[in-house]
This record gives structure tokens, C-alpha cells and sequence, in this order.
């Protein structure tokens, strides 16, 4: 059973560098592993998403990009479907004065005058309801937009991590430019959703400082404003592959020099000095890197909320690793 079997919304968030597009791709593959239709949204204008599935980029539309995780037995559901969708602030605005004030042509004439560039620009608590509007409007499909594809999940690729809350935290960001009117009501009505146990927000992190206390203070700021926390994941973690006393002599530089000369000669390999040394020196940077990424570890656990791990992939992330990463996070229980 997955641990978030109620949640239609999964955002996914993290510090910048730390994989967090990577993850979201990978949660959606993993998602649709179940038989389960899955749309994945991305919202930065960066074309992640066409990116790793190999895809054209991305226009305003709904496109299909793969098919979910294949399951392991024989009685395993047919996988569903991977869709994805790049929102952008302008189609958006578009889409919503053609679907609740029949704006058609007159819509279009205001793109093309720049208006809806200038109210983005001065207002950007407007330019993240638009593009959160969307994201809502995915997972509550009603009888305005007819004939769009119902979904079981949505994943957000969202913005990093120092911006997730100002992103997410629609209601207030527009307290100061709309007290009542369309614009406020629907910025409400998205915080029902946001705020309810059908949205959890994942934060992706790796071993380091900075991550991982941006992802303690993320976690921190997303509770204080009442929206509801997922789990964490911890990206490009190493092997753990060696045991804790070999990894604390590598670190003391107390490994047995001969023992590894006489193996390396065991195997074949033409043993010199050089080679040796440069076979120390990585282990000794090895088992102190082990060392800092442990510390941080153990204060990721202090979180209190589940953990999933991600191995770091030795070949980069293709459409392949994106697969195997979906199967750890099944495996691990997030999907």
C-alpha cells in the first residue's frame, strides 16, 4: 500500500540542484504503475519534463508522454498512463477568461496589447494563481472544461523549496490586491484543496548542509501556514557498500597498504606505488564524504516524516533510470 494512497496532488519541491524534476517525473512513473492515469505539470518554463521523457517540448495541452511502471507479477493491474502539461502564466489567464467570462477573441486581443505580461509583472501573487488555477482546475475537473481527461493523480513539478509556501500560499499573497471579487474567490477556493489531506508536499534533498536545512526550514514554514507536509526524499544517495570500520580506516588513512597491493596483484592487475596511492586517496575521500552525508542523514530522520532514498545513477538520468528510480519509490511505499 502506498503511504499516500488519499492524496490527489502530489507537489514536489527542493532545493535547487538537488534533483527535484528528476523525482517528480519519476513519482508520476511510479503513480501510474497501478493501472492509475497520472498528469505530471511543470511550471517554471524550463521544458524539464520533454527533457527527460525524450519529447517534444511542451505546449499548453495535455500530451501523453509514457506509460506508468510495469508491475512485478503476473496479477499486477495493466500500467496507466503518464500525461504531462507545461503551464505558462499567459494560456492560463486565456484559458480562464475563455472558460468563466467567455473572453474568446477579446482575450486574445489583451495578450496581444501585453496586458496580461503587465498584470504578472506588477502583481506576481496573480501570476501563481494563474498558474496554480491550473493545477487545481487538473485535479477538480467539473463541467466548465468539458471533455478533459479526469485524472487519479497530479504531480507538481513546483518551484524550490524558499518559494513553495509564497507559491502555494495563494490566499495570502493576493490579501493585499483582492479583497472580494472572482479573482479572491477562486484563490480560496484553491486553499481548500491545498490545505486539505488530498495534497502532500514532498521535499527532495541530498546529503549536504544546505539542502537539508533549507528542507528542515521548508518543512517548518509549510506547517506554519497550515498546508500539509509529505514526505522526503533523498536523492543521488552513494553505495553503502562498505563496512563501517573499513570506511573509518580509509578515513584515518589506517587502511592495510600490502593487503590491498597483494589483492590488486591477485586480480591481475599490474600493481605500482602511483596506483595505490590514488586508490587511498579515493577512499579516504570516499569514507569522509560518507562521514558528512551520515551526519545528515541522522538529522533527516529527525524530521519526523517518511523518508524514501534514490541511488545516485552512475549513467545520469535517462528515460530508463527515470524507470528504476520509479521502482525504488514503489518499492519504498511513496507510490
Amino acid at each position: 500500500m502506498s503511504d499516500w494512497a488519499g492524496v490527489r496532488l502530489h507537489v514536489v519541491t527542493g532545493k535547487g540542484g538537488t534533483g527535484k524534476s528528476t523525482v517528480a517525473a519519476a513519482l508520476a512513473l511510479a503513480l501510474a504503475s497501478h493501472g492509475k492515469d497520472v498528469l505530471v505539470c511543470e511550471v517554471e518554463g524550463r521544458q524539464g519534463i520533454a527533457r527527460m521523457f525524450d519529447v517534444d517540448p511542451l505546449p499548453y495541452a495535455e500530451r501523453r508522454i509514457a506509460t506508468g511502471l510495469r508491475g512485478d507479477g503476473p496479477g499486477d493491474p495493466t500500467p496507466g498512463v503518464v500525461h504531462a502539461l507545461h503551464i505558462d502564466p499567459e494560456a492560463a489567464l486565456m484559458e480562464y477568461l475563455s472558460m468563466y467570462y467567455r473572453l474568446g477573441r477579446a482575450g486574445r486581443a489583451l495578450d496581444r496589447f501585453g496586458v496580461v505580461e503587465f498584470a504578472t509583472t506588477i502583481a506576481p501573487g496573480v501570476r501563481d494563481v494563474l498558474l496554480t488555477g491550473k493545477v487545481y482546475e487538473a485535479v477538480q475537473r467539473n463541467s466548465r472544461n468539458k471533455g478533459a481527461r479526469e485524472y487519479d493523480a497530479v504531480v507538481l513539478d513546483a518551484p524550490p523549496t524558499g518559494r513553495i509556501t509564497q507559491f502555494l500560499n495563494v490566499s495570502d499573497e493576493l490579501a493585499g490586491l483582492a479583497k472580494v471579487g472572482p479573482v479572491k474567490h477562486q484563490a480560496e477556493t484553491m486553499m481548500t484543496l491545498f490545505r486539505s489531506p488530498r495534497t502532500a508536499i514532498h521535499f527532495v534533498s541530498v546529503l549536504e548542509e544546505m539542502p537539508v536545512q533549507e528542507t528542515t526550514d521548508g518543512i517548518a514554514h509549510v506547517r506554519e501556514v497550515g498546508l500539509p507536509v509529505g514526505g522526503v526524499v533523498v536523492n543521488m544517495l552513494r553505495p553503502r557498500d562498505l563496512r563501517v570500520k573499513d570506511l573509518a580506516a580509509a578515513r584515518k588513512g589506517e587502511l592495510d597498504r600490502a593487503a590491498i597491493a597483494s589483492d590488486l596483484a591477485a586480480a591481475g592487475v599490474d600493481v605500482s606505488d602511483e596506483l595505490v596511492d590514488g586508490l587511498l586517496d579515493e577512499a579516504h575521500d570516499h569514507a569522509v564524504r560518507r562521514a558528512l552525508e551520515d551526519a545528515q542523514h541522522k538529522l533527516v530522520k529527525q524530521l519526523g516524516v517518511p523518508t524514501y532514498e534514490l541511488p545516485q545513477l552512475s549513467q545520469g538520468v535517462d528515460l530508463g533510470g527515470l524507470y528504476e528510480l520509479a521502482a525504488c519509490l514503489r518499492e519504498g511505499g511513496m507510490a
